[in-house]
């Protein structure tokens, strides 16, 4: 007899790829539950890049932007290190007050045209995560706007000047993977780089530090996601995707 509350199991991504771009809001939104998956990729002799669309400049409250910028860069370049990820972009967007728009999906689609990825990975741009809490509105807004910039990479027409600029299209996008939405139905295994991926969010100290989380524990947080969804996929520990094919009729 079956438990018909029982989740529904994950499926595999697709890991038939050799180059990535992962684009998220703020320095640390991938440690929150993606690195893992990075170190995975980046053990597997794959290139992924990171594009961080502000530098995280408001989210210290003791710390002033200019000051803060400085820091949390440096917390994320160390941190994208211990993953294997060598290229770090800061896209210079005003942290905490982002809005979807055509000046955000423009800034996403020239990362996309500079990096040429085959997966590019944002983070849960759904209003919540999975209703136990809400989700933030820079996250909401760079999720949404790379879903668009990564079609209006391929397109020599939208955003033209960046092709006069040297650019070229790229439409070679095959999808787009959100990680730990709520609506996700893959994952991929991170049991063997689960270690690193706590390192990596470890890595942001001050940040975590500034939010004056006293008892917080970096390990304890990430198993809380990835051994459940690890048991969905029937391994010990993963993390979950919701994933956008950009194909036609995919």
């Amino acid at each position: 007899m079956t438990d018909e509350t029982a989740p529904e199991p994950f499926s595999p991504v697709d890991e038939s790829w050799e180059r990535a771009l992962c684009v998220v809001a703020h320095p640390d939104d991938l440690e929150f539950g993606a690195a893992a998956a990075v170190a995975r990729w980046t053990d597997q002799g794959k290139t992924v890049a990171y594009a961080m669309v502000t530098s995280g400049e408001a989210g210290i409250d003791g710390m002033s932007p200019d000051e803060c910028r400085v820091v949390r860069e440096a917390e994320q370049v160390e941190s994208g290190r211990i993953v294997g990820v060598d290229v770090v972009e800061f896209l210079g967007q005003p942290d905490g007050v982002l809005e979807y728009g055509v000046a955000l999906r423009k800034v996403i689609c020239a990362a996309v045209r500079r990096h040429q990825p085959e997966i590019v990975i944002t983070n849960n741009f759904r209003p919540t995560w999975g209703g136990r809490s809400l989700n933030q509105a820079d996250h909401i807004a760079v999720g949404a706007a790379t879903l668009d910039a990564v079609r209006d990479a391929g397109n020599r027409w939208v955003f033209h000047d960046q092709i006069a600029a040297g650019l070229h299209p790229w439409g070679g996008v095959r999808q787009v993977w959100a990680a730990g939405s709520p609506e996700g139905k893959h994952a991929v295994e991170t049991t063997a780089t689960f270690d690193r991926g706590v390192a990596s969010l470890e890595a942001h100290r001050a940040y975590i530090d500034g939010l004056g989380w006293e008892f917080f524990d970096p390990r304890e947080f990430l198993e809380g996601a990835a051994r459940p969804t690890g048991t969905r996929l029937g391994v010990p520990l993963a993390t979950s995707f919701e994933v956008f094919s950009m194909g036609w009729g995919e």
